[in-house]
């Protein structure tokens, strides 16, 4: 008896700590939340426990890791903006590469000093791995050996128009459809495209307008599943199923910048851009359409009544709402009303243009990356700000034309699974351990 009961036990002990994958952007649904137990509380004194670090090229791509396997994007220079983008396979307990595929790309049309390499994080389906390129190159490729099952080009296939800072927004699986913001003609600002072979399916919302820099994304509200595509124009919500329209907010955005991802919690759905600040949208109950709630009030970047992000995207936790500001100001907002209740810069230490950290929810805290390469375990509160620990995490390698204490930025969102975290530069990826005793 006393035997089985010990079963029993430690039966339900590897229930409460079993491991999460990270699948794609943000992790699963791309929420930005990390459901794991036996996570650390503080960090060793001595510093993360690496595991394993192995070489990378440039590029911004996040890491996403699923059944035992790391994917990430970098570019392997050749000459001027010409050279190779390359997904690369890496075996998650050792760091070996598994397999790799590159292709051809000419970076010629960017903004050259953020030419670095790839932007979107690779999404995992099951055996299957969609990985987009900069300059709007997409392969579908199987998670065991690589082997290619079809690609398409953005540019060739849909005509599309590449903007400035390259085409960052990572390939949305839903069922049997690989949806993707590809910026085509006519009509192919977003397109679905059958996950076996490539095939479009639908195309939906014009493309006289920049594609933008968001992630799309799905949020079921009110029985009704949405595709949220957040594009320089308007907000807009449409069926994943069919492309059809549901509704639109209209919101123009400048130089394109709709960059941070979409949020929402109950009803509310928020957006926030560089220049044109905060939107604040509640969806009805019964017809799901959005009325806006409250906005940002001006259009100056420094000074900000709401919030103006960039590079980073908020989280709404509780009635409230918390991000990094245009010059890197943590704040905490009322959720209902927009009105300010604290700010701070104890996360990013620089009151500089386009200063970042990302956020990722885990039980009752939050761990932050910053873009001075720190990771920083704290909660988050009306009260404030409550930092837990810190520690150093990567080396900034990122070029700014911002003047930056480092000199150097580090703007690409780590992976969080299976107890580790993994997290790259423009020079190297590594996996350390975040593990600890088991609550």
């Amino acid at each position: 008896m006393l035997r089985s009961a010990g079963v029993a036990s430690a039966l339900l002990l590897a229930l409460s700590v079993s491991a999460e994958d990270w699948p794609e952007w943000r992790g699963a649904g791309r929420l930005g939340v990390w459901n794991e137990t036996g996570i650390l509380d503080r960090f060793p004194d001595e510093g993360l426990d690496v595991k394993w670090r192995v070489p990378l090229g440039g590029g911004y791509s996040g890491p996403s890791v699923a059944d035992g396997r790391v994917f990430v994007l970098d570019f392997e220079p050749t000459r001027r903006n010409e050279g190779f983008e390359r997904i690369v396979c890496f075996d998650e307990a050792t760091g070996e590469i598994l397999w790799e595929h590159r292709w051809e790309t000419n970076y010629t049309g960017l903004q050259l000093v953020y030419a670095s390499g790839p932007r979107a994080t690779p999404t995992v389906d099951g055996d299957r791995v969609y990985a987009l390129g900069a300059m709007g190159n997409l392969v579908a490729l199987r998670v065991a050996d690589g082997s290619v099952l079809w690609a398409k080009d953005f540019v060739k296939d849909f005509g599309a128009a590449v903007p400035v800072w390259g085409m960052p927004s990572a390939p949305l699986v839903d069922g049997e459809r690989v949806i993707a913001l590809a910026a085509g003609e006519p009509d192919a600002k977003v397109i679905a495209l059958h996950r076996d072979t490539g095939e479009e399916i639908w195309r939906a919302l014009s493309s006289d307008w920049e594609p933008g820099y968001t992630q799309p994304i799905i949020f079921d509200y009110a029985g009704k599943r949405q595709l949220v595509i957040w594009h320089p124009r308007a907000i807009t919500s449409l069926d994943p199923g069919s492309g059809e329209l549901f509704w639109e907010q209209p919101y123009i955005v400048s130089m394109g910048m709709t960059v941070s991802t979409p949020i929402m919690g109950g009803p509310f759905l928020f957006v926030s851009s560089l220049y044109d600040g905060a939107r604040m949208l509640r969806l009805d109950e019964t017809t799901s359409e959005p009325t806006v709630v409250w906005e940002s009030d001006g259009f100056s970047e420094i000074q900000t009544d709401k919030i103006h992000t960039l590079i980073n995207t908020a989280v709404i936790d509780g009635d409230y709402l918390y991000g990094i500001d245009s010059y890197g100001q943590i704040r905490c907002l009322e959720l209902a009303t927009g009105r300010r209740i604290w700010e701070s810069l104890d996360v990013t230490k620089e009151k500089q243009r386009w200063t970042a950290a990302f956020f990722v929810r885990q039980g009752d805290r939050y761990f932050i990356n910053n873009d001075r390469g720190e990771l920083i375990i704290a909660k988050l509160s009306p009260e404030g700000f409550d930092e837990i620990d810190r520690t150093p995490l990567i080396e900034p390698t990122s070029k700014t034309v911002r003047r930056r204490e480092l000199g150097a930025v580090h703007w690409s969102h780590p992976a969080y699974a299976n107890r580790h975290i993994f997290v790259r530069n423009d020079k190297e990826m590594l996996k350390a351990s975040l593990e600890g005793e088991i609550r």
